[in-house]
């Protein structure tokens, strides 16, 4: 019997997981196994202990444009693979986001804090987390926040990326997080696996500390700069709106 399932293994988190799982895991991307076709997750799901939903629709600013194909995979695919593991017995950790929250909080979200999300991308994810509660009872919703990792779209890389590019950035300074390294959060998955998820219910996870969007970015330029990476010479903090 595999010990994981992981659906999204290509992604951030998904493949992070994958790496750094000491057990027997499946893991499939989207053409291996597509979320959104019932039949595909149920075959997938069978014959396994624990199963890891890490596949998400995850572009924020794509999903105000793209609101069918965020629902299809955010909250249709997360029921999906919920009602899967309830048919077969199996229990489930989902991957959600903060932006299920409005961000007007000054303080860390708590998991028993009103949820608000601004956008279609917080919306979908809001009601997959909702889909997951409501198919299984075996669940835990981990809420994450900007997960940046060596590999895929993220933050860390774009700004490395721009580096190479421009001279000057700007970059919003009136949002704040924590930067959430994926290999961390496959630690904190592989953790509740192994104990059989026997506490069900909606956790969050994320890096120590907070900072703001030209702050990380700040702090990725001074290492980039210590590794002798290129950096950008003018970092310009600006409002989001």
């Amino acid at each position: 019997m595999t010990d994981l399932v992981v659906f999204g293994a290509d992604g951030q988190v998904g493949r992070a997981l994958c790496e750094a799982a000491d057990a027997n895991v499946a893991g499939y991307n989207r053409e291996a196994a597509d979320i959104t076709d019932a039949e595909s997750v149920a075959r997938a799901v069978a014959g396994t202990s624990t199963v890891v939903n890490a596949a998400a629709f995850t572009s924020v600013d794509g999903a105000e444009s793209a609101r069918e194909d965020a629902f299809a995979v955010n909250t249709d695919g997360a029921a999906n693979i919920a009602r899967a593991c309830a048919e077969a017995d199996k229990p489930l950790i989902h991957i959600s986001t903060n932006y299920v929250f409005d961000g007007s909080s000054e303080r860390a979200y708590r998991e028993d804090d009103p949820t608000g999300p601004l956008g279609i991308y917080g919306r979908s994810k809001l009601a997959g987390e909702r889909a997951v509660a409501e198919h299984c009872e075996r669940a835990v919703i981990l809420r994450t926040a900007w997960v940046y990792a060596a590999t895929g779209s993220n933050f860390v890389r774009t700004m490395l990326r721009l580096a190479n590019e421009r001279d000057s950035l700007r970059v919003v300074d009136d949002q704040r997080s924590s930067p959430t390294w994926a290999h961390d959060i496959a630690v904190a998955i592989l953790a509740i696996a192994a104990d059989g998820v026997t506490k069900p219910g909606v956790f969050h996870f994320c890096g120590s500390g907070t900072t703001t969007w030209h702050g990380f970015a700040r702090a990725i330029f001074d290492l980039a700069g210590e590794r002798g990476l290129p950096r950008v010479g003018e970092l310009n903090p600006i409002p989001s709106c």
